[in-house]
């Protein structure tokens, strides 16, 4: 069963657009963009590997599950990942790497399925 997308197409590839070009400048656009940003990778990621195994926490943005496998349904899920805004940006476009993010500190994965990096980066901007 497909996502249902909150976020218009052309409108979260714009704002991913944007945040990439400001990255590469190494400056910082408007949070508007930055929060639109998250929430569309978090429906590219959740469309593409669709499941309810993991849940995926990119706070104050957004959350989403995804990935196959056993149904998490109160509590506190098994399988979680929770990251900052910048680096769930930079793992979506490919500007940084799952290993990488891990040797941060900033990625926090727990559980068996909490691997994201099969389904990384989503979109490529140089």
């Amino acid at each position: 069963m497909a996502i249902k997308r909150r976020i218009d197409e052309a409108e979260g590839r714009a704002a991913l657009r944007a945040w990439a070009g400001a990255y590469r400048e190494s400056s910082k656009p408007a949070r508007p963009v930055i929060a639109m940003a998250v929430r569309f990778a978090l429906e590219e990621l959740a469309s593409r590997a669709e499941g309810n195994s993991v849940e995926v926490r990119v706070p104050p943005f957004g959350v989403t599950q995804c990935i196959a496998g056993p149904r998490h349904t109160r509590g506190t899920p098994p399988n979680v990942v929770e990251m900052p805004a910048e680096l769930w940006l930079c793992l979506a476009t490919g500007n940084t790497t799952w290993d990488a993010a891990l040797q941060t500190g900033q990625l926090q994965a727990s559980g068996l399925r909490a691997d994201l990096s099969a389904h990384l980066p989503l979109i490529e901007y140089p």
